[in-house]
């Protein structure tokens, strides 16, 4: 059984927009390299986020970074060939925003991109069972999708529990990705629960007193910690 890691994939949503450039500095400072870049439409959420444009000039400036996009959007399948082209390594969508799911996946895998799907909050976590062995990673929202700085939903770490047991029982190793509302008690119980990759916020990375690169620091070794007294 591979050795399970943490991933902290800070949300660049929650970034100042003003100072976004200096903030991701403080990240990569921290040793981080797994950036979380959520692209809204308007219309699958009442929101709107980045462009393909961040991901572009995140690895134009960061070439060895991983550019792990959220696509929130009503049509994904018209994203995954802009997003190759602007350097995206990880792209995930709701399943509910496409009738071609399989196709999707199948798209994003050809053109050597990571491919995941993302299970929200009101979704049975069996609806991914069908495609379930041709995902790169799994997505849990932990709160509704669309906007940052929501509190974590506790009743998700039930639905991980569900989501652990689905893969082993199709003997898959993937990743799961938990996004929303992050902080360090929820995060905790979800790496005992054997998550990986945690899109991270204003409750662990962000607005911290300690700074951008003490804080994401404090949270890989409070996480790590857990893996090794599991052991």
């Amino acid at each position: 059984m591979p050795k399970q890691t943490i991933i902290n994939a800070p949300s660049l949503a929650n970034c100042n927009l003003l100072t976004i450039g200096s903030q991701i500095q403080q990240l990569v400072a921290a040793g981080v390299n797994f950036f979380h870049i959520d692209i809204m439409d308007g219309h699958y959420v009442p929101n709107l986020c980045f462009s393909l444009k961040l991901v572009q000039d995140l690895k134009a400036q960061y070439p060895d970074c991983i550019a792990d996009v959220h696509l929130m959007v009503t049509n994904p399948a018209q994203y995954i060939a802009p997003l190759k082209k602007s350097g995206a390594d990880y792209v995930s969508f709701h399943m509910d925003g496409t009738h071609f799911t399989r196709r999707i996946l199948e798209d994003i895998r050809t053109q050597d991109m990571k491919a995941g799907v993302v299970i929200n909050p009101s979704q049975r976590i069996d609806l991914i069972e069908p495609i379930i062995q041709f995902l790169d990673y799994a997505v849990l929202m932990t709160v509704e999708p669309g906007y940052a700085g929501q509190k974590f939903m506790p009743d998700s770490l039930g639905r991980l529990d569900e989501l652990v047991r689905l893969k082993e029982k199709h003997s898959c190793s993937f990743p799961i990705s938990i996004d929303g509302g992050v902080d360090f008690f929820h995060a905790k119980e979800c790496v005992a629960r054997g998550a990986e990759i945690f899109v991270t916020g204003i409750y662990t990375v962000f607005n911290q007193e300690d700074g951008i690169t003490a804080a994401c620091r404090r949270f890989q070794t409070e996480m790590e910690a857990v893996i090794s007294s599991d052991m």
